[in-house]
């Protein structure tokens, strides 16, 4: 009925789609909505409907991403203890430590309990490598698709 092809229609709802649930994440206002849909090169009255389109439906849309959203578990507590082996049958003087850590988490309203164990070594390097990340949580960078994405 359009006389165009399908490739055109399914680019045309994926990018109407992607243009409403991105606007819906950020919540952003009428005036940043209408200038983001203006650099498209619509018509006024085009864009008078997307904007209408966009201010009908945006709560139900932030619902609906919330409910895709993955329910991921949150941090309750952590304790944690150190077992270290001094000897053996067959060796007398061996140190083998080890840490113990059960970490309780919160998961849709349930707590569960994880308990990892590991050499010191590898427990330094996590904790090396938990510190750069926090690091680069500093930089600039992060720092604007940080708050991009509220």
């Amino acid at each position: 009925k359009l006389n165009v092809g399908v490739d055109t229609v399914q680019h045309g709802v994926e990018g109407l789609t992607y243009l409403l649930t991105e606007s819906s994440k950020l919540m952003i206002s009428e005036v940043d909505f209408q200038d983001s849909v203006h650099v498209l090169g619509f018509s006024d009255e085009l864009n008078k409907l997307l904007l209408q389109l966009y201010l009908d439906n945006r709560k139900e849309i932030r619902t609906i991403l919330a409910e895709l959203a993955p329910k991921l578990p949150s941090y309750h507590n952590l304790e944690w203890r150190l077992d270290v082996q001094l000897a053996s049958r067959s060796l007398r003087q061996q140190i083998k430590p080890a840490v113990t850590i059960k970490l309780h988490l919160n998961q849709n309203e349930d707590q569960i309990a994880q308990v990892l164990q590991t050499d010191p070594s590898t427990l330094l390097h996590l904790i090396q490598q938990l510190e750069q990340a926090l690091g680069e949580m500093k930089t600039n960078h992060c720092r604007r698709i940080v708050r991009n994405m509220k």
